[in-house]
């Protein structure tokens, strides 16, 4: 049994909304009483997600939509499904993700590409999937485990 009943937090696509959202979602892992690094690693991966919704798949503010953040506590760990209905990932597949080196100069540093970098080093079995009109996106964190439980 879970010490955590399952909860889902639905927001509109707004940078303000996602600050909202990640608040809602920090307060309803209380339970869990997560620890200073765990709540981080939740805040920053969940962040960097719902900001990639916001920017890419509602890039119009004028059309914005919905961002479902679906969130279930099991043995293995915290997971969060998150359901938008906004334009698709390019080529049906997130960014791989891939570290970006540093040892260039200050002008010649890319503008982003860190955040999938992030949410694929922290979270784990990450899967999208366009269902329909839907961008659904799910993932794991190795946060709050059960007793002689492993981080994998």
């Amino acid at each position: 049994m879970p010490i955590l009943p399952p909860f889902t937090v639905s927001i509109p696509s707004s940078e303000m909304a996602v600050r909202d959202a990640l608040k809602q979602v920090l307060a309803a892992l209380g339970p869990l009483e997560l620890g200073t690094e765990e709540a981080g690693t939740v805040e920053l991966v969940l962040a960097e997600v719902l900001n990639n919704v916001v920017e890419h798949a509602y890039p119009d503010p004028d059309t914005a939509g919905p961002i479902s953040i679906a969130c279930a506590h099991r043995i293995d760990g915290l997971h969060l499904q998150i359901v938008d209905q906004g334009e698709a990932m390019p080529d049906g597949t997130t960014p791989l993700g891939q570290p970006v080196s540093l040892d260039v100069d200050f002008e010649d540093l890319p503008e982003g590409g860190f955040g999938w970098f992030l949410i694929r080093d922290l979270a784990k079995d990450v899967l999208y999937e366009r269902v329909g009109s839907k961008n659904q996106l799910s993932m794991r964190l190795a946060v709050a485990l059960q007793p002689g439980e492993t981080r994998h």
